[in-house]
Formats: C-alpha cells, sequence, structure tokens
C-alpha cells in the first residue's frame, strides 16, 4: 500500500483571501506558496464572474502577498490583466531567484482564442513587479496552451518546471490537460521534456491532470487536479500521483481531497514544508454559495 502524505483540508483549515463576490465564478485562489527568512510569500490570482448574467469567468489580477503567520495576508504588489493585454489571469508562481532577486511567472490568455502563454518578471523585490523586466518564456503554440508553472530554483544554475497544457488540436476540446516537465539553467530559456502526467482513460481523472504541488523529490510524490468531464472543468479535486517504474502514476481510489461544499472543487493544492515536519497548504477550495475562496490548512 502506497505510504500516507499530507493534504490540505477545507475542514481542518481557514479562509485567508474570500472570493470577490458571492456565487459561481468568482474565485480566490490558484496560489503558490514558499517561505523565505520566516516569511510566507504566496502568489494568487483572483478570477470575477462578468458578462451577461454574469455567465463568463475572467482572471482579472494577479497578486503578491506576505504573511508572517501564514493566515493573515498583507499584499505586497498587484499586476493587472489589462497590462499583458491578457484575456485572463491563472495560476501565479513567485520564486525568489539565487542571486537574491524576484520572479513572477504569470499566465495569460490570449484574447479571441484558447491559447494560452507563460511570461517572467524579474525586480529586484516584490513590490518592484508590477514594473519589472518581462520575459516571455513558454509562448505555447497554435496546437498547445501552456499554464499554471510551478518553477523550482533547484540550484543557481539548475531549474525545473512543470508546465499544464491544454492540446488546441480539437476545437470544443481545449479543456483536456496533462503536465509537462520542463528544465533551465537559467530560469528564462528551457529545454522542453514532454508529458509526465497524463489522464487514465476510465478513472476520476480521465479528462485531466495537472500537477500542482511536489511534496517530496526522490522518490518523487506530487499533488495534482484531476476531473472526469469537460462539465467539470473549473472543478477539479486533488488526487495523489508517485512515481513508479521509471514513471509518475496516480494513486488508485480517487480524489484524495475534496470541499465538502457547492461543486466539491478543492484544487491548486501548494505544500509549504515547516520546520516541526508538518506541511501548510494553500489551496482553492468551493463554499457552499459557489463560489471559491483561497484557504490554508496545517497537515501533520
Amino acid at each position: 500500500m502506497p505510504t500516507s502524505v499530507p493534504l490540505p483540508s477545507v475542514e481542518q483549515g481557514c479562509v485567508v483571501v474570500p472570493a470577490p463576490d458571492r456565487g459561481p465564478g468568482n474565485w480566490a485562489g490558484a496560489p503558490h506558496a514558499f517561505l523565505d527568512d520566516g516569511v510566507y510569500w504566496v502568489s494568487y490570482r483572483v478570477r470575477r464572474a462578468i458578462g451577461p448574467e454574469r455567465a463568463d469567468t475572467r482572471g482579472v489580477e494577479t497578486v503578491v502577498a506576505r504573511s508572517e503567520d501564514g493566515e493573515r495576508l498583507e499584499t505586497v504588489a498587484r499586476i493587472e490583466r489589462a497590462s499583458f493585454g491578457a484575456d485572463s489571469f491563472e495560476r501565479p508562481c513567485l520564486v525568489r531567484r539565487p542571486d537574491g532577486g524576484w520572479r513572477l511567472y504569470v499566465c495569460c490568455a490570449t484574447p479571441g482564442s484558447k491559447h494560452w502563454w507563460i511570461e517572467a518578471i524579474d525586480a529586484d523585490s516584490p513590490s518592484g513587479l508590477p514594473a519589472g523586466v518581462r520575459t516571455v518564456v513558454f509562448p505555447g503554440s497554435d496546437a498547445l496552451a501552456v499554464k499554471d508553472p510551478i518553477v523550482e530554483a533547484v540550484a543557481a544554475d539548475a531549474w525545473r518546471a512543470w508546465i499544464c497544457c491544454h492540446p488546441l488540436t480539437e476545437p470544443g476540446e481545449e479543456d483536456r490537460m496533462t503536465t509537462a516537465c520542463a528544465t533551465s539553467a537559467d530560469g528564462l530559456s528551457w529545454d522542453w521534456h514532454g508529458d509526465v502526467l497524463r489522464p487514465a482513460p476510465g478513472t476520476w481523472d480521465q479528462r485531466g491532470a495537472r500537477i500542482t504541488t511536489v511534496l517530496r523529490s526522490e522518490p518523487l510524490v506530487v499533488l495534482y487536479d484531476g476531473r472526469a468531464t469537460a462539465e467539470e472543468n473549473w472543478f477539479e479535486k486533488t488526487g495523489i500521483a508517485r512515481a513508479r517504474n521509471g514513471s509518475l502514476a496516480p494513486d488508485p481510489g480517487g480524489p484524495a481531497a475534496t470541499s465538502p461544499y457547492s461543486d466539491g472543487a478543492l484544487r491548486y493544492a501548494t505544500a509549504v514544508p515547516l520546520a516541526d515536519g508538518r506541511t501548510r497548504f494553500y489551496f482553492e477550495a468551493a463554499r457552499r454559495d459557489g463560489a471559491h475562496d483561497l484557504w490554508t490548512s496545517v497537515s501533520s
């Protein structure tokens, strides 16, 4: 039997950033987080329901925040989608560069298209990111949308990224998703290594599998978002995948973490290891009215 791993939990957690409004399509979440000199740094996006009858939802801003206790977040920087000419934002990823600077990866939707691309913003401080130096690092293509990056600076000249990929080759089927891996010497120019986690036909995650956080590097254990149908797009649940026989394979038995409310979504989990051996999670989860809040919980 697989060994147990820490998991995020609505029941044991609390809301740190509420949704911007009530009802479906209003979300605060898609976080990435880490500890730096005893301070939690959290990047996340805010989406709002817009359009006639609020039937559409768009990521309107990316936020960078800090926290001394892990629960009370202080906003340090806000980046608006208009500054990128993007139709929407999704999951950002803040990284402390090995040289001491800061880098924020943002994913942007191309207007009038299902295409997404990823840019990096470099600055000397988190507050300087809105005016930082921008570089397109994952442009995607006519056949592939790329988004929701998890980027790790393993060493000064060794970076690793997990990228959510949406194939655009079949109109109407663009919600499908896999996870690819890429490596880099500087975090800006990347070598692509292809898919490492794919949906499995006939399972609860047969429509998509998106790695959201690394729990252990050796042997590799990750949490990922999964769903069975196109109708469950945006309502993913959290599963566990591990390195087995040279590849990454999901644990059997269905999702490992869900919300008890509304659409059941519990997604974009990010793990922050603590000095006492516990793990603090930040994640997006559904609440009773269908909106999604940004939560945190601590697991032993």
